[in-house]
């Protein structure tokens, strides 16, 4: 049996963090909420990985939204998004990549969304943050894929969570009409995929799409 891997899930108290740490029943987590990991401080997260003996999965998975048409935001809720979702996965992925880079191995997984690749009406700031961590995640692994070191996106679909809890029900069924099989991907399905993607030594650079939205080839 392989030894257990040491997995860093940003946004711990979420929905998705949560079914991932019950997906991976056999490695060694951690998995701090905000209120022990601000992914936006600097100092908090380098202070947090320095305590590490070691990482070989960080899953940047802390996100907000802050919706609304553009002219009805602030910048500080354009910061926020922007210094959460963005910031963060940039300082994390820095801290472990000291440590992978020490070790020759690690693979950095970054949770995207589709809004990063086709845009949301009223989430300008959330849609510009992910589309950022595509070109941020490609970029890494073509930085330190010499080192054995990998990094992918995934975009788990609409989840039905409490980051999503705001949305109208009719906005809901719009979204479901997208999806070819008509129904949402669960917290728990996004889970298991990106335990499997975790595990993956020969695999970086790429997007993984987990739900039934359907996009032409380019």
């Amino acid at each position: 049996m392989a030894d257990p891997l040491h997995v860093v899930i940003t946004g711990g108290a979420g929905g998705l963090a949560r079914a991932m740490v019950a997906a991976l029943p056999d490695e060694k987590i951690y998995a701090p909420p905000r209120t022990e990991l601000d992914v936006r401080d600097e100092t908090q997260v380098d202070s947090f990985f320095a305590k590490l003996p070691r990482v070989d999965v960080l899953i940047a998975n802390a996100g907000l939204t802050r919706d609304g048409a553009l002219v009805n935001l602030s910048m500080a809720d354009i910061d926020e998004v922007i210094a959460t979702n963005l910031r963060g996965a940039f300082l994390c992925t820095r801290a472990a990549i000291k440590l992978m880079m020490k070790q020759r191995s690690g693979h950095i997984l970054l949770i995207g969304s589709r809004a990063g690749k086709h845009g949301t009406r009223g989430q300008s700031a959330y849609a510009a943050a992910k589309a950022g961590l595509v070109g941020f995640g490609q970029s890494v692994a073509k930085e330190y894929g010499s080192r054995n070191v990998r990094c992918n996106i995934v975009l788990p679909g609409f989840l039905e969570t409490k980051f999503t809890a705001h949305v109208p029900e009719k906005r809901l069924a719009e979204i479901r009409e997208e999806h070819v099989l008509g129904r949402f991907n669960t917290p728990e399905n996004a889970a298991r995929a990106i335990a499997f993607l975790a595990r993956l030594d020969h695999v970086s650079g790429q997007v993984f799409t987990l739900d039934s939205r359907m996009d032409r080839w380019t």
